[in-house]
């Protein structure tokens, strides 16, 4: 009888009310309407592509909202892997309108661009932030170099086909573009490898060494010290859904004592996770139908436009929910969504997009990228990796990861549209 009482007894507005304001970004919905509507009257296509990029951050939003209330009743094991499908649905979702356009430089610049985005803007801001009140913080180590260590592979299976594409055109005598025959099926093959690598790693983190992501991180006394309210451990929780359960999901993330009770029933979480997965791809089917006419009349690179805006779009609330933990000095929740995020881009998104252009059979899709692009990513993957390989963290850490980002910034502005390969 105790039990039945302790449930709790849902209420449809009321529920229609917690689904809306459940993050201040929500104010920004009303973009949704009307980017279909500017879509429909045709104004210009730089409207278009702003209303519609503005539209999909509240969305996404709602879209981890929604699968983090799932998680909360299907379990450790479950809510994981919900967290890891939907952490990453809007690069998924925008990724797959472009491909079916057959814009494959947008699909991979905006897939690196998320992965940069990620580990230098995100995680410097993270060390930055969390750096400004204590000397430093100390991160799970083992668990921030288990994800370092799949960056390094996922990367290496990105260096690897383009090297092969570069370098077998000095033994390559055919009229074909250098390197093009057997590309995409070295492409296809790595990708499938890539996927039972997730596959392992979810195996890895959830079943047996479940106790290496429970661990507590080591806490550094803040010079402001102030009490932790409920707000800042609901915002640790979200964090943890963002990441995919890369720190320790659910009730790892929470503190032994606590114990969160779902604000949706799960018929409507699921009508909220399918109406905002719909909209997401109506907005982003608008938005990269426009991408073409942005780069031509508004002097804008696809390079710029898939490294450095799309990454925006998908990452909005991981940025704000990352920051926030880590000034909270919740540094394990604060890496798992950076690196966490990346991690799954470049394990789980990428490689099912390279499928993806395999069953449409889109021979571009494959893991050949520009020299640009591959240089970029190997060189902030090499940075992270040295800067958690310690297990320290400071605010000027963070002045270099950001200033990075920036660089790269300045020079994918200026590069150019069309690259050699495309």
């Amino acid at each position: 009888m105790e039990s039945m009482k302790q449930k709790p007894k849902y209420v449809f507005w009321g529920q229609i009310r917690a689904t809306l304001f459940s993050s201040w970004i929500n104010v920004l919905l009303v973009f949704v309407p009307a980017g279909i509507i500017v879509n429909y009257i045709h104004l210009s296509p730089i409207v278009v592509f702003i209303v519609n990029f503005i539209a999909i951050i509240p969305l996404a939003a709602m879209l981890s909202y929604a699968a983090e209330e799932l998680a909360l009743r299907l379990g450790e094991t479950l809510g994981g892997l919900l967290n890891a499908t939907f952490g990453n649905a809007v690069e998924l979702i925008v990724s797959t309108s472009a491909l079916i356009r057959h814009e494959v430089l947008i699909v991979q610049t905006a897939l690196i661009g998320s992965i940069l985005s990620n580990l230098l803007l995100v995680l410097g801001m993270c060390f930055f932030a969390g750096g400004l009140t204590r000397v430093e913080q100390s991160p799970n180590v083992a668990v921030a170099q288990t994800s370092s260590s799949l960056l390094v592979i996922s990367v290496g299976s990105l260096v690897i086909p383009t090297a092969f594409h570069a370098w077998s055109s000095d033994y390559s005598h055919t009229t074909d573009p250098a390197g093009d025959t057997g590309i995409a099926e070295i492409s296809r093959g790595t990708a499938v490898i890539l996927l039972i690598v997730y596959g392992c790693y979810l195996f890895f983190q959830f079943k047996s060494h479940t106790a290496l992501y429970s661990g507590p991180c080591r806490k550094v006394e803040s010079r402001l010290s102030k009490p932790e309210g409920p707000s800042e451990k609901g915002l640790a929780t979200i964090g943890c859904g963002f990441a995919g359960g890369i720190c320790g999901h659910g009730a790892h993330a929470r503190d032994p004592d606590e114990e969160l009770i779902p604000e949706l029933s799960v018929v409507t979480a699921l009508l909220t996770l399918a109406i905002s997965t719909a909209l997401v791809a109506i907005c982003a089917e608008y938005m990269v139908g426009s991408i073409n006419a942005l780069s031509e009349t508004g002097n804008i690179s696809k390079n710029f436009i898939g490294l450095i805006l799309l990454p925006i779009v998908g990452n909005a609330g991981e940025h704000a929910t990352a920051i926030t933990v880590a000034v909270k000095d919740k540094m394990d929740l604060s890496i798992g969504v950076a690196v966490g995020s990346s991690m799954q881009i470049a394990l789980l998104v990428l490689p099912s997009i390279v499928v993806l252009g395999w069953i449409l059979d889109i021979h571009d899709m494959n893991l050949y990228f520009d020299s640009f692009q591959i240089a970029t990513l190997f060189v902030s993957v090499l940075m992270v990796d040295y800067l958690i390989q310690d297990g320290k963290s400071h605010w000027f850490e963070g002045v270099l990861l950001m200033s990075a980002y920036f660089i790269i910034s300045i020079v994918a502005w200026s590069y150019p549209t069309t690259v050699v390969g495309y």
